[in-house]
């Protein structure tokens, strides 16, 4: 209890000073940061509307398409290191169709905020930081130095690699699974729900690239340290293996390799990181 307190009183209204907030008060600040945000999403969000059908055609649609990016890099580079068409994907072809009057309209507004979203968050990140810096210590602010920048930088990071990588082996895999020698089943996927999984693709992918952050929180806070990291190392990497098999298309091991290699320089770059703390909290001690 007497910690909360001690937070509240050294959370600040902004100006800069230090001042005894009341509970509403710090409420009241919170609303400002919140508004803030909402702000800069809406704003993105309808500059994405205003241009929607260019941004469905070019991003949404991206992965669908035979010629994305993703498709001739991997398929050239596996003509260059001998494998063959083994990193090529089959060709794909989605019909996705709308099953409601409002569907493609709810499904422009669904693109167009989580677009905003993309966009802003940077900012977002700044208005939560902006809210939580004036209750750390001189020595917590010391090392969060460029904070936001890493924040954002793995955010977009994972982003990047769930829309160019993960999107497109995921949508040939399933538009390409078929059940049965009959050829009964008529695949055409609703417009809503490939935007679902889009959507969770990206968005999940950069919620997990963030993991070298989540490193440093739990290693400052001593929940978590580098020899944890270590001994758990194999089991860690019996998981992302597992994963990348679900994720990849083909049971062959190039393809799985493009999607586990970054997981597992994700999970080493956190153990640096935790050691870093380690060492950095230990010399503090001496």
């Amino acid at each position: 209890m007497e910690e909360n307190k001690t937070f509240l009183r050294r959370l600040r209204s902004g100006s800069g000073e230090e001042s005894e907030m009341t509970f509403i008060d710090h409420l009241e600040v919170l609303r400002w940061h919140i508004v803030r945000s909402v702000l800069a999403i809406l704003i993105s969000a309808i500059l994405f509307f205003i241009y929607i059908d260019e941004l469905f055609d070019i991003v949404i649609m991206g992965p669908t398409r035979n010629d994305f990016i993703s498709y001739r890099v991997l398929c050239n580079l596996s003509h260059f290191l001998g494998m063959g068409d083994s990193l090529c994907m089959p060709p794909m072809k989605l019909n996705l169709q709308v099953t409601s009057i409002s569907g493609t309209f709810m499904s422009s507004i669904t693109i167009a905020v989580v677009g905003g979203l993309l966009v802003a968050i940077p900012f977002v990140f700044y208005e939560i930081w902006k809210f939580v810096r004036p209750a750390l210590k001189p020595t917590e602010l010391k090392y969060t130095r460029g904070i936001i920048f890493w924040v954002s930088f793995f955010f977009f990071m994972g982003a990047a690699f769930g829309y160019f990588m993960l999107a497109p082996f995921t949508f040939n895999f399933l538009a390409n699974y078929t059940i049965g020698a009959m050829g009964v089943i008529d695949y055409r996927p609703t417009l809503s729900d490939y935007l679902d999984t889009l959507i969770d693709i990206t968005l999940g992918a950069g919620i997990a690239f963030e993991l070298p952050m989540a490193t440093w929180l739990l290693s400052k806070l001593g929940i978590i340290t580098p020899q944890f990291l270590r001994n758990y190392r194999k089991y860690a990497y019996v998981v992302l293996l597992v994963l990348a098999a679900v994720i990849t298309p083909s049971p062959d091991w190039g393809s799985q390799l493009i999607v586990v290699v970054p997981l597992v320089l994700l999970y080493e770059i956190s153990i640096v990181i935790a050691a870093r703390v380690k060492k950095k909290q230990d010399e503090e001690w001496e």
